[in-house]
């Protein structure tokens, strides 16, 4: 019975030992875990470049998120924009809708999905004329952002306000300039 137990315990030193390096494999090889949801940054601007294949000229262009701005026959739409602290690796992505007007004055989605700044051609828009893609996303624009424009809008201009001059009562004509040509049919 004395080699029975020292068998049996040597199988659960060894069953043990097995199963430890068994959990600290297991650990190793895990994926590390992934960063938490609030360590993404939402910004308010996303930053586009697009070619206008025609002219070969490339436009980086700032769009506030939710907003629409035209590039070429295309209106771009950013969703969303996120980005990452500077402490850890980049990845910068942003959810864009892309219309095309088309010669028929109609709108046309041709593209609705992701677009990520470290991989630019993966879900690039491209048209025929015009490509676009994502270049980064910001927290700030030297563009105003649409609330400020849609009040410099609404506030009435001082030299609109002001009469440039009197205005004639409504029974006279005016007469015609000596340089308007006459109709003396």
């Amino acid at each position: 019975m004395s080699s029975f137990g020292h068998i049996s315990k040597a199988l659960i030193a060894a069953t043990s030992i097995l199963i430890a390096s068994t959990a600290a494999f297991a650990a190793a090889q895990a994926p590390a875990a992934a960063p938490a949801a609030t360590d993404r940054i939402t910004n308010p601007v996303a930053e586009f470049a697009g070619i206008d294949k025609i002219t070969g000229r490339i436009i980086t262009f700032d769009v506030y998120v939710d907003e629409t701005v035209q590039f070429g026959a295309l209106q771009v739409t950013p969703r969303v924009c996120y980005s990452r602290p500077d402490t850890e690796q980049p990845k910068t992505d942003s959810f864009v809708e892309v219309d095309e007007i088309t010669l028929d004055r109609k709108i046309r989605r041709i593209f609705t999905g992701w677009m990520f700044a470290e991989s630019p051609g993966l879900n690039a828009v491209e048209h025929a004329v015009y490509d676009v893609w994502l270049k980064g996303c910001k927290q700030k624009s030297d563009v105003p952002p649409p609330t400020a424009a849609k009040a410099d809008t609404a506030k009435p201009k001082t030299e609109a306000a002001k009469p440039k001059a009197a205005a004639q009562p409504a029974d006279t004509a005016p007469e015609p300039a000596d340089d308007e040509p006459s109709s003396t049919n």
